[in-house]
């Protein structure tokens, strides 16, 4: 199970939301109170919503909120990563 799950995230966060909300909408469940918070954690935070779905069944407390951060930067980091790598084809003046 632990290697299907890491071929998921390989994938993309996005198709590992996917599967993994398809193979245990209960967690999700617990996880959030609305379908409002996943789906913008599914549009804009991919990272940082697989990292909250796993840590906040037993509840986000001291060590889970460092692996809260790792997600957020990783989010950050692929939003401007993209950006450094696409600098050269915009037109400078």
């Amino acid at each position: 199970m632990c290697c299907f799950f890491t071929s998921l995230m390989l994938l993309g966060p996005r198709f590992g939301i996917l599967v993994w909300w398809l193979m245990s909408p209960l967690r999700w469940e617990a996880a959030f109170q609305s379908f409002v918070w996943p789906l913008l954690g599914f549009l804009f935070m991919p990272w940082t919503t697989l990292m909250y779905v796993g840590v906040s069944p037993g509840g986000v407390v001291g060590f889970d909120w460092m692996w809260i951060g790792f997600a957020v930067l990783s989010d950050i980091g692929m939003y401007a990563g993209g950006g450094y790598g696409n600098k050269d084809r915009l037109p400078t003046t």
